[in-house]
């Protein structure tokens, strides 16, 4: 969660309130689970870490001051590293998302290229996986686990065939809609 947050930010400083809309919107009809008060939990220990600054912004005449978060440099590196990070043994899809949506809400990283490393460390693992099913002394019953693990990650490609196609589709959308 605190890395979304960040990249969240990366875009521009905001608010809680702010924050809390772009991952629901993100999510669609997921991000109605997310609880609230869990983007100010995570904007409080990320200012203690130090990779988030807040300020208080002054209110309207109807609205109380709010809280403005922004990244701070050692914030941004923290983004920066979780973009190119390709971690996929327990994949937290929607992580992944929000990793798509932020890298490309805030121009960090085209998340066509950050689905192709993730679908190559994913074929990697696939390749592993397939090569010790095959192996003659597996036992049946450790060989069923691996078949598991065969199956799952063979649906892990699809989905992300699924993310290239519609993020490439998008990005043409936007190409031409510029021109």
């Amino acid at each position: 969660m605190q890395d979304v947050v960040l990249a969240m930010l990366a875009k521009e400083p905001a608010y809680g309130y702010e924050l809390r809309s772009r991952m629901r919107g993100a999510l669609g009809p997921l991000g109605e689970a997310m609880n609230d008060g869990q983007i100010y939990v995570t904007l409080t220990r990320l200012a203690k870490a130090g990779l988030v600054t807040s300020q208080l912004a002054d209110g309207l005449p109807d609205r109380p001051a709010r809280r403005i978060h922004a990244l701070t440099p050692a914030g941004q590196q923290r983004v920066a590293a979780w973009l190119t990070e390709v971690s996929w043994p327990k994949p937290d899809l929607t992580e992944f998302h929000l990793k798509l949506v932020a890298a490309a809400a805030a121009r960090l990283a085209d998340p066509v290229a950050l689905v192709d490393a993730q679908r190559r460390e994913v074929l990697r693992r696939l390749r592993d996986a397939q090569r010790a099913a095959l192996a003659r002394s597996v036992d049946p019953v450790a060989g069923l686990l691996l078949e598991g693990v065969v199956l799952r990650l063979r649906a892990d490609l699809e989905w992300l065939e699924a993310c290239e196609r519609t993020w490439t589709r998008r990005d043409r959308t936007e190409r031409e809609a510029g021109a």
